[in-house]
Protein backbone atom coordinates (compact mmCIF):
# COMPACT_ATOMS: atom_id res chain seq x y z
CA UNK A 1 0.00 0.00 0.00
CA UNK A 2 1.13 3.35 -1.18
CA UNK A 3 1.53 6.52 1.26
CA UNK A 4 -1.39 8.41 1.57
CA UNK A 5 -0.93 11.92 1.71
CA UNK A 6 -2.31 15.38 2.54
CA UNK A 7 -2.86 17.96 -0.44
CA UNK A 8 -5.02 20.96 0.69
CA UNK A 9 -6.73 21.99 3.78
CA UNK A 10 -9.60 23.99 4.12
CA UNK A 11 -10.25 25.56 7.71
CA UNK A 12 -13.59 27.10 9.03
CA UNK A 13 -13.25 27.81 12.95
CA UNK A 14 -14.66 29.93 15.59
CA UNK A 15 -10.83 31.77 16.07
CA UNK A 16 -10.23 31.59 12.36
CA UNK A 17 -11.71 31.40 8.81
CA UNK A 18 -8.86 30.08 6.14
CA UNK A 19 -5.96 28.28 7.19
CA UNK A 20 -3.66 31.12 6.86
CA UNK A 21 -6.01 33.17 9.34
CA UNK A 22 -6.94 30.78 11.71
CA UNK A 23 -3.31 29.21 12.08
CA UNK A 24 -2.21 33.34 13.05
CA UNK A 25 -4.71 33.54 15.15
CA UNK A 26 -4.33 30.29 17.16
CA UNK A 27 -0.01 31.42 17.50
CA UNK A 28 -1.31 34.81 18.67
CA UNK A 29 -3.27 32.64 21.30
CA UNK A 30 -6.60 34.22 20.28
CA UNK A 31 -9.32 32.76 21.78
CA UNK A 32 -12.74 32.72 19.47
CA UNK A 33 -15.09 31.93 22.49
CA UNK A 34 -17.29 34.32 23.45
CA UNK A 35 -21.65 34.62 24.56
CA UNK A 36 -23.96 33.03 22.05
CA UNK A 37 -25.41 35.22 19.36
CA UNK A 38 -27.01 32.86 17.22
CA UNK A 39 -30.14 32.71 19.68
CA UNK A 40 -31.46 34.29 22.81
CA UNK A 41 -29.17 31.42 25.51
CA UNK A 42 -29.86 33.76 28.38
CA UNK A 43 -32.35 31.33 29.81
CA UNK A 44 -30.28 28.58 29.19
CA UNK A 45 -27.53 27.23 32.22
CA UNK A 46 -24.89 27.76 29.44
CA UNK A 47 -24.01 30.74 27.19
CA UNK A 48 -21.19 30.51 25.44
CA UNK A 49 -20.31 28.68 22.50
CA UNK A 50 -17.36 28.94 19.59
CA UNK A 51 -19.38 30.31 17.32
CA UNK A 52 -17.93 31.07 13.33
CA UNK A 53 -18.92 34.84 13.06
CA UNK A 54 -16.19 36.65 10.57
CA UNK A 55 -17.68 34.96 7.40
CA UNK A 56 -20.94 35.37 5.50
CA UNK A 57 -21.65 32.00 4.42
CA UNK A 58 -24.53 33.03 2.47
CA UNK A 59 -22.54 35.02 0.03
CA UNK A 60 -20.16 33.16 -0.47
CA UNK A 61 -22.44 30.22 -1.77
CA UNK A 62 -24.98 29.77 -4.58
CA UNK A 63 -28.02 31.11 -4.05
CA UNK A 64 -30.01 27.63 -4.93
CA UNK A 65 -28.40 26.21 -2.08
CA UNK A 66 -29.46 28.39 0.88
CA UNK A 67 -33.25 26.83 0.98
CA UNK A 68 -31.96 22.79 0.75
CA UNK A 69 -29.02 22.93 3.16
CA UNK A 70 -28.81 23.49 6.67
CA UNK A 71 -25.64 25.98 8.16
CA UNK A 72 -23.72 22.96 8.86
CA UNK A 73 -24.03 22.08 5.53
CA UNK A 74 -23.14 25.37 4.35
CA UNK A 75 -19.91 25.63 6.59
CA UNK A 76 -18.74 22.29 4.93
CA UNK A 77 -19.28 22.89 1.66
CA UNK A 78 -17.09 25.93 2.08
CA UNK A 79 -13.99 24.39 3.55
CA UNK A 80 -14.76 21.75 1.03
CA UNK A 81 -13.61 24.35 -1.90
CA UNK A 82 -11.23 26.02 -0.22
CA UNK A 83 -9.64 22.77 0.37
CA UNK A 84 -9.91 21.43 -2.91
CA UNK A 85 -8.51 25.04 -4.27
CA UNK A 86 -5.78 24.55 -2.01
CA UNK A 87 -4.54 21.44 -3.53
CA UNK A 88 -5.03 23.36 -7.21
CA UNK A 89 -6.66 19.78 -8.64
CA UNK A 90 -8.12 19.89 -11.44
CA UNK A 91 -11.44 17.50 -10.98
CA UNK A 92 -12.68 17.43 -14.32
CA UNK A 93 -9.34 15.75 -15.78
CA UNK A 94 -9.70 13.26 -13.26
CA UNK A 95 -11.81 9.53 -14.08
CA UNK A 96 -14.89 9.63 -13.55
CA UNK A 97 -15.47 7.07 -10.50
CA UNK A 98 -11.89 8.53 -9.08
CA UNK A 99 -12.59 11.12 -6.94
CA UNK A 100 -15.12 10.55 -3.47
CA UNK A 101 -16.08 11.98 -0.06
CA UNK A 102 -16.29 10.69 3.30
CA UNK A 103 -17.12 13.06 6.16
CA UNK A 104 -17.64 12.89 9.65
CA UNK A 105 -20.80 14.33 11.51
CA UNK A 106 -22.25 14.12 15.10
CA UNK A 107 -25.85 15.65 14.47
CA UNK A 108 -26.67 16.90 11.05
CA UNK A 109 -28.41 19.81 10.29
CA UNK A 110 -30.13 20.35 14.09
CA UNK A 111 -30.82 24.11 12.80
CA UNK A 112 -32.74 23.31 9.80
CA UNK A 113 -35.01 20.25 11.26
CA UNK A 114 -35.77 22.91 13.98
CA UNK A 115 -37.35 25.02 11.47
CA UNK A 116 -39.16 22.36 9.81
CA UNK A 117 -41.02 21.24 13.18
CA UNK A 118 -42.08 24.91 14.23
CA UNK A 119 -43.46 24.97 10.63
CA UNK A 120 -45.01 21.93 11.25
CA UNK A 121 -46.71 22.27 14.59
CA UNK A 122 -47.55 26.14 13.52
CA UNK A 123 -48.83 25.94 10.20
CA UNK A 124 -49.14 22.16 9.05
CA UNK A 125 -47.52 19.13 7.17
CA UNK A 126 -47.56 20.98 4.04
CA UNK A 127 -45.69 23.60 5.07
CA UNK A 128 -42.91 21.68 5.41
CA UNK A 129 -39.66 22.09 3.06
CA UNK A 130 -39.07 18.70 0.99
CA UNK A 131 -35.66 19.84 1.43
CA UNK A 132 -36.21 18.48 5.17
CA UNK A 133 -35.77 14.89 3.79
CA UNK A 134 -32.25 15.45 3.87
CA UNK A 135 -30.69 18.83 5.25
CA UNK A 136 -31.07 16.89 8.71
CA UNK A 137 -29.40 13.91 7.97
CA UNK A 138 -25.67 12.71 9.07
CA UNK A 139 -24.26 12.17 5.59
CA UNK A 140 -25.90 15.22 4.22
CA UNK A 141 -22.51 16.91 3.73
CA UNK A 142 -21.09 14.13 1.95
CA UNK A 143 -23.93 14.61 -0.88
CA UNK A 144 -24.15 17.94 -0.71
CA UNK A 145 -19.87 17.58 -1.47
CA UNK A 146 -20.21 15.33 -3.78
CA UNK A 147 -22.88 16.71 -5.78
CA UNK A 148 -21.11 20.37 -6.34
CA UNK A 149 -17.94 19.06 -7.31
CA UNK A 150 -19.11 15.44 -8.88
CA UNK A 151 -17.68 13.32 -6.87
CA UNK A 152 -18.77 10.31 -8.10
CA UNK A 153 -16.30 7.43 -6.25
CA UNK A 154 -16.80 6.19 -2.96
CA UNK A 155 -18.88 7.82 -0.57
CA UNK A 156 -19.18 7.43 3.27
CA UNK A 157 -20.20 9.26 6.75
CA UNK A 158 -18.90 8.53 10.10
CA UNK A 159 -20.89 9.09 13.39
CA UNK A 160 -18.40 8.63 16.22
CA UNK A 161 -19.15 12.50 17.72
CA UNK A 162 -15.49 14.04 18.58
CA UNK A 163 -13.57 10.85 16.95
CA UNK A 164 -15.13 10.95 13.64
CA UNK A 165 -13.23 13.47 11.99
CA UNK A 166 -10.00 11.07 12.44
CA UNK A 167 -12.37 8.44 11.82
CA UNK A 168 -13.31 9.64 8.59
CA UNK A 169 -10.30 10.30 7.23
CA UNK A 170 -9.04 6.85 8.44
CA UNK A 171 -11.50 5.59 6.01
CA UNK A 172 -10.57 7.95 3.03
CA UNK A 173 -7.39 6.60 3.38
CA UNK A 174 -8.14 2.95 2.95
CA UNK A 175 -10.27 4.22 -0.19
CA UNK A 176 -6.78 5.51 -1.30
CA UNK A 177 -5.25 2.25 -0.65
CA UNK A 178 -8.15 0.64 -3.14
CA UNK A 179 -7.39 2.39 -6.13
CA UNK A 180 -9.57 6.15 -5.65
CA UNK A 181 -6.93 8.52 -6.49
CA UNK A 182 -9.04 11.75 -4.64
CA UNK A 183 -10.66 11.92 -1.63
CA UNK A 184 -12.22 14.66 0.31
CA UNK A 185 -12.90 14.07 4.04
CA UNK A 186 -13.02 15.45 7.38
CA UNK A 187 -15.58 16.71 9.45
CA UNK A 188 -17.92 19.79 10.20
CA UNK A 189 -20.52 20.07 12.57
CA UNK A 190 -23.08 23.20 14.16
CA UNK A 191 -25.54 22.34 16.45
CA UNK A 192 -25.63 26.12 17.85
CA UNK A 193 -29.57 26.44 17.56
CA UNK A 194 -32.39 25.80 20.97
CA UNK A 195 -32.63 22.23 19.84
CA UNK A 196 -29.37 21.23 19.36
CA UNK A 197 -28.30 23.61 22.91
CA UNK A 198 -31.33 21.29 24.82
CA UNK A 199 -29.32 18.35 23.19
CA UNK A 200 -26.17 19.08 24.13
CA UNK A 201 -26.89 20.14 27.58
CA UNK A 202 -28.57 16.85 28.60
CA UNK A 203 -25.19 14.98 28.85
CA UNK A 204 -24.24 17.82 31.76
CA UNK A 205 -20.61 18.21 30.37
CA UNK A 206 -21.03 21.70 29.00
CA UNK A 207 -19.33 24.34 31.40
CA UNK A 208 -22.06 26.85 32.86
CA UNK A 209 -18.60 29.30 33.42
CA UNK A 210 -19.32 33.16 32.12
CA UNK A 211 -15.55 33.61 31.31
CA UNK A 212 -14.40 32.94 28.16
CA UNK A 213 -11.59 32.38 28.83
CA UNK A 214 -12.17 30.27 31.88
CA UNK A 215 -15.23 27.99 30.91
CA UNK A 216 -12.87 25.46 29.02
CA UNK A 217 -9.62 24.17 30.76
CA UNK A 218 -8.88 20.95 29.68
CA UNK A 219 -6.04 19.59 32.31
CA UNK A 220 -6.28 22.61 34.65
CA UNK A 221 -7.63 22.09 38.23
CA UNK A 222 -10.25 24.19 37.64
CA UNK A 223 -11.71 22.20 34.61
CA UNK A 224 -15.44 21.68 35.52
CA UNK A 225 -17.03 21.24 31.55
CA UNK A 226 -16.38 22.05 27.75
CA UNK A 227 -17.97 24.87 25.68
CA UNK A 228 -19.62 23.60 22.22
CA UNK A 229 -18.67 25.10 19.11
CA UNK A 230 -18.90 24.75 15.20
CA UNK A 231 -16.94 24.64 12.10
CA UNK A 232 -13.86 21.83 11.63
CA UNK A 233 -12.09 21.34 8.52
CA UNK A 234 -11.98 19.38 5.58
CA UNK A 235 -9.13 17.89 4.13
CA UNK A 236 -7.54 16.31 0.35
CA UNK A 237 -6.49 13.45 0.34
CA UNK A 238 -4.00 11.40 -2.80
CA UNK A 239 -1.49 8.85 -3.24
CA UNK A 240 1.62 10.06 -2.42
CA UNK A 241 3.12 8.74 -6.02
CA UNK A 242 -0.09 10.89 -8.02
CA UNK A 243 0.63 14.18 -5.69
CA UNK A 244 4.41 13.71 -6.51
CA UNK A 245 3.56 13.62 -10.50
CA UNK A 246 1.08 16.24 -10.42
CA UNK A 247 4.44 18.53 -8.23
CA UNK A 248 0.98 19.75 -5.95
CA UNK A 249 2.17 20.46 -2.31
CA UNK A 250 2.17 18.16 -0.32
CA UNK A 251 1.25 18.94 3.93
CA UNK A 252 2.54 15.59 5.07
CA UNK A 253 1.11 12.00 5.19
CA UNK A 254 -1.33 9.69 7.28
CA UNK A 255 1.36 7.56 8.29
CA UNK A 256 -0.76 5.49 11.08
CA UNK A 257 -4.25 5.01 12.99
CA UNK A 258 -5.80 3.29 15.29
CA UNK A 259 -9.43 3.25 17.08
CA UNK A 260 -10.82 1.51 20.15
CA UNK A 261 -13.91 1.15 22.31
CA UNK A 262 -14.08 1.79 25.82
CA UNK A 263 -15.30 -0.64 27.91
CA UNK A 264 -18.71 -0.90 30.03
CA UNK A 265 -18.79 1.05 32.60
CA UNK A 266 -18.19 0.16 35.83
CA UNK A 267 -16.35 -2.79 35.05
CA UNK A 268 -12.94 -1.44 36.59
CA UNK A 269 -10.85 -2.13 32.89
CA UNK A 270 -8.94 0.66 31.50
CA UNK A 271 -9.97 3.19 28.55
CA UNK A 272 -9.21 1.97 25.69
CA UNK A 273 -7.43 5.49 24.10
CA UNK A 274 -3.72 3.97 25.22
CA UNK A 275 -4.48 0.96 22.76
CA UNK A 276 -5.72 3.23 20.14
CA UNK A 277 -2.58 5.47 20.96
CA UNK A 278 -0.30 1.75 20.28
CA UNK A 279 -2.26 0.58 17.77
CA UNK A 280 -1.36 3.90 15.66
CA UNK A 281 1.79 4.02 16.31
CA UNK A 282 2.51 0.44 15.20
CA UNK A 283 0.49 1.12 12.11
CA UNK A 284 2.64 3.92 11.51
CA UNK A 285 5.91 1.71 12.68
CA UNK A 286 7.19 4.26 14.78
CA UNK A 287 7.98 4.52 18.08
CA UNK A 288 7.07 6.69 21.71
CA UNK A 289 10.62 8.76 20.46
CA UNK A 290 9.95 9.49 17.71
CA UNK A 291 6.34 11.05 18.58
CA UNK A 292 7.74 14.89 18.73
CA UNK A 293 3.83 16.37 19.32
CA UNK A 294 0.54 15.05 20.93
CA UNK A 295 -2.65 17.01 20.26
CA UNK A 296 -4.86 16.26 22.62
CA UNK A 297 -8.61 15.53 23.14
CA UNK A 298 -8.81 17.71 25.97
CA UNK A 299 -12.24 16.32 27.51
CA UNK A 300 -11.91 19.58 30.29
CA UNK A 301 -13.65 17.37 32.49
CA UNK A 302 -11.10 15.92 35.72
CA UNK A 303 -12.04 12.16 34.65
CA UNK A 304 -11.63 12.77 31.32
CA UNK A 305 -8.34 14.72 31.93
CA UNK A 306 -7.16 12.31 34.19
CA UNK A 307 -7.68 9.23 31.99
CA UNK A 308 -6.33 11.16 28.90
CA UNK A 309 -3.32 12.26 30.92
CA UNK A 310 -2.84 8.62 31.96
CA UNK A 311 -2.62 7.43 28.99
CA UNK A 312 -0.08 9.76 27.55
CA UNK A 313 2.04 8.95 30.38
CA UNK A 314 1.72 5.25 29.78
CA UNK A 315 3.20 5.24 26.70
CA UNK A 316 5.66 7.91 26.48
CA UNK A 317 6.47 7.92 30.13
CA UNK A 318 9.86 6.40 29.76
CA UNK A 319 11.21 7.33 26.79
CA UNK A 320 14.80 8.59 27.21
CA UNK A 321 14.28 11.75 25.28
CA UNK A 322 12.05 12.73 28.02
CA UNK A 323 8.46 14.15 27.85
CA UNK A 324 6.53 14.67 24.77
CA UNK A 325 4.92 18.31 24.57
CA UNK A 326 1.75 18.14 24.70
CA UNK A 327 -1.05 21.00 23.32
CA UNK A 328 -4.58 21.30 23.21
CA UNK A 329 -5.32 24.13 20.86
CA UNK A 330 -9.16 23.85 20.70
CA UNK A 331 -9.00 25.66 23.92
CA UNK A 332 -9.56 28.54 21.62
CA UNK A 333 -12.01 27.25 19.62
CA UNK A 334 -14.67 25.19 21.75
CA UNK A 335 -14.88 21.71 21.18
CA UNK A 336 -16.49 21.01 17.85
CA UNK A 337 -17.45 17.55 17.92
CA UNK A 338 -16.78 15.67 14.41
CA UNK A 339 -15.31 19.13 13.07
CA UNK A 340 -13.04 18.91 16.12
CA UNK A 341 -10.68 16.26 15.51
CA UNK A 342 -10.52 17.27 11.48
CA UNK A 343 -9.27 20.66 12.77
CA UNK A 344 -6.89 19.03 15.00
CA UNK A 345 -5.65 16.85 12.25
CA UNK A 346 -4.92 20.02 10.21
CA UNK A 347 -3.44 22.27 12.84
CA UNK A 348 -1.10 19.59 13.59
CA UNK A 349 -0.23 19.39 9.26
CA UNK A 350 0.14 23.73 9.54
CA UNK A 351 2.37 22.88 12.56
CA UNK A 352 4.59 20.41 10.99
CA UNK A 353 5.31 23.17 8.31
CA UNK A 354 6.33 25.75 10.30
CA UNK A 355 8.05 23.57 13.11
CA UNK A 356 5.78 25.36 15.95
CA UNK A 357 4.09 23.72 18.41
CA UNK A 358 0.49 25.74 19.22
CA UNK A 359 -0.41 26.64 22.81
CA UNK A 360 -3.04 25.99 24.86
CA UNK A 361 -5.00 28.63 26.09
CA UNK A 362 -6.43 29.96 29.28
CA UNK A 363 -5.39 26.51 30.97
CA UNK A 364 -2.87 28.29 34.10
CA UNK A 365 -2.50 25.69 36.80
CA UNK A 366 -2.46 21.93 35.84
CA UNK A 367 -3.67 19.26 38.06
CA UNK A 368 -1.97 16.96 39.60
CA UNK A 369 -3.40 14.23 38.39
CA UNK A 370 -2.02 15.35 34.72
CA UNK A 371 1.69 14.82 34.65
CA UNK A 372 2.06 16.20 31.07
CA UNK A 373 4.27 18.71 29.38
CA UNK A 374 1.69 20.66 28.37
CA UNK A 375 2.50 23.46 25.85
CA UNK A 376 0.63 27.06 27.45
CA UNK A 377 0.21 30.71 26.76
CA UNK A 378 2.83 31.11 23.67
CA UNK A 379 3.84 29.45 20.94
CA UNK A 380 7.12 26.59 21.40
CA UNK A 381 9.12 26.32 18.85
CA UNK A 382 10.10 22.61 18.49
CA UNK A 383 11.97 20.82 15.41
CA UNK A 384 8.62 18.61 14.14
CA UNK A 385 8.65 15.36 12.00
CA UNK A 386 6.14 13.45 13.65
CA UNK A 387 2.89 14.54 15.25
CA UNK A 388 -0.09 12.30 17.13
CA UNK A 389 -3.68 13.24 17.31
CA UNK A 390 -6.17 11.93 19.70
CA UNK A 391 -9.73 12.26 20.02
CA UNK A 392 -12.67 10.64 22.37
CA UNK A 393 -16.13 10.64 21.22
CA UNK A 394 -19.17 10.59 24.11
CA UNK A 395 -19.99 7.23 24.61
CA UNK A 396 -17.00 5.45 24.28
CA UNK A 397 -15.01 6.12 20.97
CA UNK A 398 -11.17 6.49 20.99
CA UNK A 399 -9.13 7.23 17.76
CA UNK A 400 -5.41 8.13 17.43
CA UNK A 401 -3.65 9.10 14.07
CA UNK A 402 -0.01 9.92 13.53
CA UNK A 403 0.96 11.93 10.90
CA UNK A 404 4.66 12.97 9.69
CA UNK A 405 5.99 15.54 7.49
CA UNK A 406 7.87 13.36 5.00
CA UNK A 407 5.51 12.24 1.86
Amino acid sequence: MGATVVTGIGIIAPNGVGADDFWSATLNCDVGIGPISRFDASDYPVRLAGEVTNVDVERLLPNRLIPQTDRVTRLALLAAEWALNDADVQLESRPEFGKGTVTASSAGGFEFGQGELEKLWSKGPEYVSAYQSFAWFYAVNTGQISIRHGLQGPGGVVVTEQAGGLDAVAQARRQIWHGTGLLVTGGVDASLCPWGWVAQLSHGRLSTQEDPHRAYLPFDVNACGYVPGEGGAILILEDAASARERGCRVYGRIAGYGATFDPRPGSGREPGLRRAIETALADADVSPVDIDVVFADGAGLPTGDRDEATAIERVFGTRSSGPVPVTVPKTMTGRLYSGGSALDLATAFLALDSNVIPPTANVTELSPECNIDLVLGRPREHELTTALILARGYGGFNSAMVVRADA
